[in-house]
């Protein structure tokens, strides 16, 4: 979790930055089509992104807790475990069409 947390905090905070710094030295617009979308779909990993986080949290908690009563994991911790499963293939599918999107720069309108 902390891994994961690092990561990606570092990526969504370094990506509009660095991308800024790319727009600006090769000229392009804020209104190409390309980026729009690509900057929507930014936003919509980071929806399924954030409440990820919670979830690694209280599972990591119920994990402990679990270790401590010497007990088995909670039913809570299984249904976390599918939702956030569940999350990652919009939050991934997000991103691998931001990589396509900043690629292939398609003229979408």
């Amino acid at each position: 979790m902390v891994a994961d947390v690092r990561f990606t905090a570092t990526a969504v905070i370094a990506q509009p930055i660095t991308g800024g710094l790319l727009m600006w030295q090769t000229g392009t617009s804020a209104s190409e089509s390309w980026l729009v979308i690509a900057l929507a779909f930014y936003v919509f990993a980071g929806m399924f992104w954030l409440p990820v986080v919670f979830m690694q949290i209280e599972m990591r908690d119920l994990a402990r807790r679990a270790v401590t009563d010497h007990a088995p994991l909670s039913p809570r911790y299984f249904r976390l475990f599918r939702r956030w499963f569940a999350f990652g293939f919009p939050g991934f599918g997000s991103v691998a069409l931001i990589l396509w999107l900043m690629i292939a720069k398609p003229a979408l309108w």
